[in-house]
Parts: C-alpha cells; structure tokens; sequence
C-alpha cells in the first residue's frame, strides 16, 4: 500500500468517526453554554469519548475529593501515540537526565481550579471534541492532558447554587440574584482553600492526587484556565514582571510566541484581550509558576466573567458578555496552545532538556537541623514533590544563616538533613529553599517569601559548596517510641514542640485521658523538662479502663517516646501537686462562620481541626450565633475578616460576661478590630502619622508605587517570643513570622508571647518604607486575662494556607496551653 493512499485511507476513517462522534451539546441533550453541566455529567461525556475513540482517548480517574467526586485525566492524542503512550512518557522523562530522544510536545490543560469560574469545564468538552474531529492533525506529534476540573466540589457547589437562583431565561441585569453568590462562593474546594495557591504547599488532597500524576510527567506546556472580573476582558501570556530568576528566556520567550498566536485568532474575531500585566511568576504555588520551576511552560489564561457572570451579563459599558463568549475565548486559546506547540515539539524537547541540566546557582546545598518532628515534616513535603535530601548527624557548616540574615556557621551533633540542587528539581529546591527570593519588581500578585527553613522552623545554613548526606525518605525513617512502663511509675511525661505532639495531645483528651502540663521548666531523675510538658499520672486516670493500655497504643500509633517516672517529687522546680501543674480542661470549640469572616480564613481553621489536629469542632453562622448559648462552649474563634462594627453594643456586652466567666475568644486579623479598647477589651490599634514632608502630591502615574510604600506583601520577620507566655510554650526565644499586612496593635499592659522590636526589616520578601515604620514594637501574638477568661489576639496568621507549620504550636497553645 502506498504511503498516500495510507493517508488517505486514515483521513476517511477519521471522518466517518467525526462524523459518528456526538458533540457535547449532541450528548449533553442542550446547547453548549446554555446551561452549566454538573459534573458527573462532564464525567459522563468523556467517558464517552473514551468508549467511543479507545484508540485516541485515555481516560483515568486519578482521585477523589473529600465530598467523592472523581478527578479525572484524559490523554488525548493519535491512535499510534496512544499505543505507545508510556513509552512517549519514559523517552520524555529521559529528557531529565539528558538522554531523551523524545519527538512528541506534551501539553497539559487545567481547567476549573477555582469552581465558580465555571466556563472552562465546558471548555474542555468542546475542545476535546474539536481535537478528535477538525483539528485531530494536531495530535500527530503531541500527547495532550486534559484535566476537565480540578475542583469540582467547588465548581458543583456553583452549579447547583446558580441553577437554583437563575431567572428562567436567565436575566443579564447585574444586581439580579443569580450574579450574587452568598458567603460560601464556589470558589475554593471543600475546605474553602484556593488549590491555586497549593501546587508548592500540597495541603489538600486534590493538590496532592494531582501532583503525583503531575510528576510521571513533567509535561513542556502547562496552561491553567481562570476567570476574573466581568469587565475585564481576556488575558494571556506573557506575563507580568516580576518573573523569578530561574526562569528561563526560552520559557519567557515562548510564552510570547504562543501570545502572538492568541493574538491572531482574536484579531481575527474582534475580540479584546491584554498581556504583561497584574499576573507575575514569582509566587512558588502557583498553577503556572510550580510548572514553570519544572521545567514547563506555566501559564494562566484570564477570561472575564467568574461567578457574577452566569449565563449572561450586561458588563460596565453595557455589553452582553454570556457564557457561550466566554466558552468560544477559553476553546480558541487551548486550540491555539496545542498548535503551536505541535509545530515547536522539536524545541521544546531540546530547551526542556537544556532546563535539567546542572544550574549553576550561587547556593548548591541547604544544610538545615532542629526539633526531629519539624524534620520529618518538612521531609514529608519534600516527599510528595520526589525532592531528594540527605541525613547529617555531624558537622560545622559556613554559610549563610538563615536565623542571623548574614554570614555565619552552625554544628550538626545529630537531627541534621541537607537538600542539594544538584539533583533533577534542583530548580524546585533554590526556589523553595533560598533565603530571599529576588525582586525584579515590587508590584507583584502574591506573597514574596515562603523560604521553607522559616515555615517550619529549623536553623539553616544556605552554601556555595555541595554537602552531601546519607539518603533517606520521610516513609523510611520508623522513629523508635520508648516505652518504659516499669510497675512503680507515678507518671507519664511527653515533650512539647511540635503539631506532632498536639495531634497526641487531642488524642489523649478524645480518648477521655486526663493530661496535666508543667507551667515550669523541672528536673526529675536526672533529665530536664521545658515548659509545656505533659504529665499524665496514674492517680488521675485510675478510674480510666485499661489506662496504661490506651495510653501506650496512642503513642505507638503517634510515634511519642515515653518518658515513665517514679515520683511527682520534683530535684528543682514545681511539684506535680503544684498549683503549676495544671490539669488541661478538654476544651469545647466554636468558630464563627459567614458573616464578617473570610472563607478562605474560616477554611484554614475547619480544615485544621478536621485534618491536622483531629479535634471536634462547631461551626456557629453569624445568621444565628447571637441566639446560641455560649456557656455550652469554652472557647469561641473569630477568623480573619472584616468586621468594622459588626457586633452591636448588646452582642459585645455578651461576649464581654462569657468571657469574665472563664470563655476564651481567639481573635484572628481583622476581627480583632471588633474588640479593640474602645469597646472594652485591652487591645490597641496603633496610630500611625506619615512624615508631613512625604504629603506633596503624586503624579497619579506614580500613584501605585506610592501605595506600596504602605504595603507588606507576605514577608518574614524576626520577632521576639516571651516562651515563659503559656501561648509560646515550645518555642526559642525567636519566631520567624509570615506577615501580610500592615495591620498594627500596641503592645499590651502584659501577657505579649511573641512582638516585634525596632527593627523592622524583613528577613525575606517586601515591605514598604512605611509600613516597616507602622508595625514597629507592635504585637504579634498575646494574651489579655480578662476576669476568669482569657483573649487571644493573632495579628498574624499561624494557619495561613496550611503551610507555615512553624506558626501552627501557637494556636494548639491557644486551644490547650492558655488557661
């Protein structure tokens, strides 16, 4: 058979399948963008497609959300590369180290991380349709991945919302009800967390799932589908400064090529878009930056509309923008992408495998110790992004000092690690790991520090050499748990330093064990005991069936070295019948929800009670928490948010009494605003006044860059802990705080765990002249007694997105310690 009449035969047989392959609006049973399509049924579509066309559809269900749904991929591509599908995938990877000799583009699409911005789910479904009829050419030399929706409990939490309050036609007025969602958008996942913002921190079990099939791949091109505010019109690549360093100008470059082909087809149509603006590749989490330290082209394509816009909408100059616009810009887009792409495989194979070869970054190993619990965390993370590291158990180490911000040494006896770069995501470990992330500009997106010594706490040293270690993982390492239980112990004590001991510690108190903490450092049978160690005696638990028993088993599954003693007669410091041993209340707690309060604030407390510390939890709504009896609680959280003078003088007065009779507020961010001294509590918002000689008038030009003389976008400061402060036990006498914003409190009369002094500059990331000046000698963290109760103000946020495990032990403090 000749090649041509090949050819020919293989076009005919793609026709008549063309032709047999139902649309989505064919299948779906309505017209494409006439409706929004809940996602079983997106599921039911592409399994479909996958029934229909085995040949050139792959389907895999790679995980579950937390409320069930199926995450799903689907490989997309000819019939011969579908056959040989792992094979393409292990060439690829070869590229890594050097001996790939791969011909195919791999290109990955994500649609609908963020649920409410649900246009680019149906996207996904007319361009896949597309790629297997009109444009199947594009498919020769490359392996397409679609992700239909990475969120689909957030993005069904949309759908039945707006399908439950859309007029029927659908009413494009703009104060109409169906373009206003309620507290609980469908932006976020389950636990209200912006998957977005969690490629680097994998705190949720979407982020997690998808990373592991992200990393069998490693694809060139990666595009990350979102919507923004209804005026706006498209944005694509490129970016917007500040790019970070280790971006390639290939990968800058080629995010230009695929923006001039956008461009075409929306001159073309008439269409308005922009590029280079708001949208930078800095931030490390990112669904376009974590790709683009992987060796991809990251990139973040913007359509107008979101959860306002609905089925249609009357935008500020009096247009229609309906979904069936927004869904043709998102179709033309991944089209475009993928045809370029397929005409480039042969350069992005060679620059992807340029990208792996050995960098040479100032820093080539990150020697890093402490607290054994915080290593073992931090290898966990490191796990989950197959980053190798290695174990030290001696050595001196010259460097820069991650605790002093300059030059200096440290010794490793024992609980060392070292990370290298020199390894396949050397380039994941400088951005991770570097001290301080370089500013090309100060006008950026999102937070500008993460460095991952500060976020869970360990002593670091970042060198210009490579130190190597023994090789380990995080699953390897079984910590051996010392269970001494000779017949005379009096008590059972247990170290306190990390979330790892505060998840045993709501173990204990779920299990009904009654637990007692030191107030005061001891010493008993020649060791030493820090503040907030937990002494569990037997003349507390005699009542407690199988005492010893249930003990044990917690700590064997919690992996806790016991410590058995034989007396409450202490060498030095406080008996255990002291008034200083105090006996831990199991706390009953209530959080508030809707409201005043953030969802994404709310949704890093829910989420870590339920995941991280496995401790119940109510969540009383602001619609009816007036009308609850708070005397049925010990303690009441407020999450970050805006209150401004939410409570009224009757609400105030009541939390004021619960409180005066023993409750116990946690005050996060902007709620403590609604308890500040002029409405009856202790604490200060700081007066700041600028210099009368910086109030001459800007051009307005400059008024942005003006602004950010106030700002602090996400960076980290050295702050002072009093750790004699029940809310600091377990910490030094320092704290490396994520700070991220301006936001300022006075100190207080007593009770500040942790503050800042004079000296204001950030250790790592930005902020502004002037908001270094607001938040000097300010409060971090404190305790304010009032009557018999206790309010716990957090400026900044220990719990902010799940990752900076360092700050988490003082919100277990606050929940355990403070009483």
């Amino acid at each position: 058979m000749t090649r041509f009449l090949f050819s020919l035969l293989l076009l005919v047989s793609i026709s008549v399948s063309a032709q047999q392959l139902k649309s989505p609006s064919e299948f779906l049973g309505y017209e494409l963008g006439t409706q929004f399509t809940r996602h079983h049924e997106v599921v039911d579509y592409y399994e479909y497609l996958a029934e229909s066309e085995p040949d050139r559809v792959k389907l895999t269900v790679y995980g579950k959300t937390n409320e069930r749904r199926p995450l799903i991929l689907a490989y997309v591509s000819s019939a011969e590369n579908i056959s040989n599908l792992e094979t393409i995938r292990k060439e690829h990877l070869k590229n890594t180290e050097g001996s790939g000799n791969s011909s195919k583009a791999i290109v990955w699409l994500s649609y609908n991380v963020h649920g409410n911005e649900s246009v680019s789910t149906e996207a996904s479904m007319k361009t896949i349709y597309e790629l297997l009829t009109n444009k199947s050419n594009y498919l020769e030399n490359t392996v397409v991945i679609m992700d239909p929706c990475i969120n689909p409990d957030g993005r069904d939490r949309y759908s039945n919302w707006y399908n439950q309050y859309k007029n029927t036609p659908f009413q494009v007025d703009p104060n109409s009800k169906e373009h206003h969602e309620g507290w609980w958008s469908g932006r976020s996942n389950h636990y209200m967390f912006d998957l977005n913002r969690d490629w680097a921190w994998l705190t949720q079990v979407e982020s997690q799932q998808r990373l592991k099939m992200f990393n069998q791949w490693l694809p060139h091109v990666h595009v990350d589908f979102h919507e923004q505010g209804v005026n706006s019109p498209y944005y694509f690549a490129p970016a917007a400064e500040p790019y970070h360093e280790v971006i390639t100008d290939f990968q800058r470059d080629f995010q230009t090529t695929i923006g001039r082909n956008h461009a075409k087809y929306f001159d073309a149509n008439g269409w308005f878009y922009f590029t280079k603006e708001v949208f930078d590749l800095l931030y490390p989490s990112y669904g376009d930056t974590y790709p683009m330290y992987n060796g991809s082209i990251g990139m973040t394509y913007e359509q107008g509309g979101s959860g306002r816009a609905g089925l249609g909408i009357i935008t500020a100059i009096g247009d229609t923008l309906t979904l069936k616009d927004r869904i043709a810009h998102h179709h033309t887009t991944g089209l475009s992408t993928i045809e370029v792409s397929s005409q480039n495989a042969e350069k992005l194979n060679q620059e992807f495998r340029k990208f792996y070869q050995n960098k040479d970054f100032k820093y080539k190993s990150y020697v890093l110790k402490g607290d054994k619990d915080k290593l073992e965390a931090l290898k966990s993370l490191l796990d989950k992004h197959e980053i190798e590291y290695g174990t030290l158990n001696s050595g001196s180490f010259k460097g820069h000092n991650y605790r002093t911000g300059r030059s200096g040494s440290m010794s490793i006896n024992n609980n060392g690690m070292v990370v290298s770069t020199n390894q396949l995501k050397g380039t994941m470990v400088k951005v991770l790991f570097e001290p301080n992330a370089k500013l090309s500009d100060s006008l950026t997106y999102d937070i500008t520090a993460w460095s991952l010594p500060y976020a869970y706490g360990l002593d670091a040293i970042a060198l210009t050499s490579t130190v190597s270690g023994s090789s380990t993982s995080a699953n390897d390492v079984v910590q051996s748990v010392t269970v001494g239980a000779p017949t005379n112990t009096y008590a059972y004590l247990f170290d306190w330093n990390s979330m790892k001991d505060a998840r045993f510690l709501a173990a204990l108190l779920n299990e009904g064990i009654r637990v007692r903490k030191a107030d005061h450092p001891f010493n008993l049978e020649g060791k030493s005991f820090d503040r907030g160690t937990l002494i569990i005696t037997k003349g507390d638990n005699e009542n407690k069936k199988d005492f010893v028993q249930s003990l044990l088993s917690i700590a064997r599954k919690h992996q806790k070295n016991i410590t058995p003693v034989s007396t409450g007669y202490v060498d030095s410091g406080k008996d255990f019948g002291s008034s200083y041993i105090q006996m831990i209340t199991k706390p009953k707690i209530a959080v508030l929800s809707g409201g005043p309060t953030s969802t994404l604030r709310f949704g890093e407390i829910w989420h870590f009670f339920e995941q991280q510390l496995h401790y119940p939890l109510t969540v009383l709504d602001d619609e009816y928490a007036n009308r609850v009896n708070l005397d049925e609680y010990s303690i009441l959280i407020l999450p970050d948010g805006r209150y401004g003078n939410h409570f009224s003088e009757d609400q105030l007065s009541k939390l004021k009494n619960w409180v005066r009779n023993g409750g116990k507020i946690i005050a996060m961010g902007g709620s403590i605003d609604a308890l500040d001294g002029d409405k009856g509590f202790g604490v200060t918002k700081k007066k700041f006044e600028k210099d009368s000689s910086e109030n001459e008038p800007q051009p307005y030009k400059d008024w942005e860059r003006e602004r950010m003389k106030g700002a602090i976008t996400g960076a980290i400061f050295k702050t002072k802990v009093d750790n004699s402060n029940p809310l600091a036990y377990g910490y030094g006498s320092e704290y490396f705080s994520l700070k991220l914003g301006s936001s300022a409190y006075e100190y207080l009369d007593g009770g500040n765990a942790v503050y800042l002094e004079k000296n204001t500059d950030p250790f790592s990331g930005f902020a502004g002249i002037e908001a270094q000046q607001k938040i000097s000698e300010t409060l971090i963290y404190g305790v304010e007694n009032y009557g018999r109760g206790q309010v716990i103000y957090m400026v900044d946020n220990p719990l902010f997105r799940g990752f900076w495990e360092n700050g988490k032990l003082f919100f277990a403090n606050a929940l355990f310690m403070v009483d």
